[in-house]
């Protein structure tokens, strides 16, 4: 059952955790290129990261984000890379910052897609799920973070919003923005979300599609595993701290997937 989710390309997740994030980005890249891949590489260290929530941290301060974006690129090197930048930045924009703050992110978020964007990574600002943000909200938010210069936005990461919904959802927004293309986080989506909508280690959810980039749908440029699934959301509904592995629940997502 766990090789279901084992022998599944996934993401790689650098934060306030690294304490050399050229380095760690170096070294996986350098595993990913000589594998003949492109890495997918998540971005989350925004200043107020979560709200002060479950995955709280982030950089201290702007300035710190803006050169551990630096770094971050770095790494990079200039080999084949997607990354996925600041998961749940955008949803929580209004959620508890100040006005000053909600302009700081913004723009720390239109500096990191130029950064990234010039040292040749595909850039997918994270646009929240389609239970989140009305798409004109999201749309204006992608906009103002520097959308233009991506390659385009990301949906569902780290939720459970089925694929349909998702790109249903993912078109309204690319409408509103010149027809951008976007990707969807199929990890735990196979039973779509619980009635309620939860978010943190829900129960009976599954494992989604299988990662790949024909999708059949010139807007949406690849299903992917972002989330890493068997990793827990947090300190909630019996599971570990944000991050750790969970292999509980790892086996039921692998046991309730569809074949």
């Amino acid at each position: 059952m766990i090789e279901k989710i084992a022998r599944e390309p996934q993401s790689f997740w650098f934060g306030d955790w690294n304490h050399d994030v050229t380095a760690d980005v170096n070294a996986r890249m350098s595993e990913i290129a000589a594998a003949g891949a492109v890495g997918l590489l998540v971005a989350y260290d925004i200043p107020n990261r979560d709200c002060g929530n479950h995955s709280a941290g982030g950089a201290a301060a702007a300035e710190g984000y803006k050169n551990w974006i630096r770094a971050f690129a770095r790494g990079i090197g200039g080999r084949p890379a997607a990354v996925i930048l600041e998961p749940d930045a955008l949803g929580l924009l209004k959620d508890c910052l100040t006005p000053e703050q909600q302009e700081e992110r913004l723009a720390l978020l239109g500096d990191a897609v130029a950064v990234l964007g010039q040292g040749g990574a595909s850039v997918y600002i994270d646009a929240g799920n389609a239970k989140w943000q009305p798409p004109p909200v999201m749309a204006e938010r992608l906009r103002a973070a520097g959308l233009e210069k991506a390659r385009g936005f990301a949906l569902n990461v780290s939720n459970f919003v089925t694929t349909e919904e998702s790109v249903a959802y993912g078109k309204q927004i690319s409408a509103l923005l010149s027809g951008k293309p976007f990707v969807i986080d199929t990890s735990r989506n196979g039973n779509g979300p619980t009635k309620e909508l939860q978010w943190c280690n829900p129960d009976g959810r599954a494992l989604g599609r299988s990662p790949t980039a024909e999708t059949g749908d010139p807007l949406v440029d690849a299903y992917l595993w972002i989330k890493l699934p068997g990793e827990s959301d947090g300190a909630c509904n019996g599971g570990p701290r944000a991050g750790e592995w969970w292999p509980e629940y790892a086996l039921g997502l692998a046991q309730r997937a569809k074949p």
